[in-house]
């Protein structure tokens, strides 16, 4: 189980650098009138966001009340960054929304669920889910 959390916030690191490297297309840099590039939201909401949520429910998960309350955190942000992604344009196809809309954010809302439970196994059945939302979303644009 650890190993495929690694492996999973691995590939959503290194998928994000396709995005930070200005792989993806037009469309999806920037939104129509507000002024952060989808670059950005990334690499200063998504990125650190996960990987503090992945650091968090490794080995016995998080340690105390005020880890889990952090963990919570970053699924927040998480979740609310999924519908950022849907705003202002920023949605170029039906990849894109189903990654965001549907696996992101119900990924993200049940990973802040399971942390108000301090459920451990919860929380990386989630955390799994929510970071197949990169991986699909990135496959999809790569390179366009």
């Amino acid at each position: 189980m650890k190993r495929n959390r690694m492996v999973a916030l691995l590939a959503v690191l290194a998928v994000g650098g396709l995005i930070l490297a200005g792989t993806s297309s037009a469309q999806v840099k920037k939104g129509k009138t507000r002024t952060a590039a989808t670059k950005y939201l990334m690499r200063g909401i998504m990125q650190p966001n996960c990987k503090g949520l992945g650091d968090l429910l490794k080995d016995s998960g998080p340690a105390d009340d005020k880890a889990w309350d952090t963990a919570a955190c970053h699924a927040s942000c998480m979740n609310e960054l999924s519908h950022s992604l849907m705003d202002d344009g920023r949605c170029p196809d039906a990849v894109w929304a189903e990654a965001a809309k549907t696996t992101l954010r119900e990924g993200s809302a049940e990973v802040l669920a399971a942390c108000e439970k301090k459920d451990l196994a919860a929380a990386n059945a989630a955390f799994k889910k929510a970071t197949q939302a990169c991986a699909a979303c990135h496959k999809a644009h790569k390179g366009k």
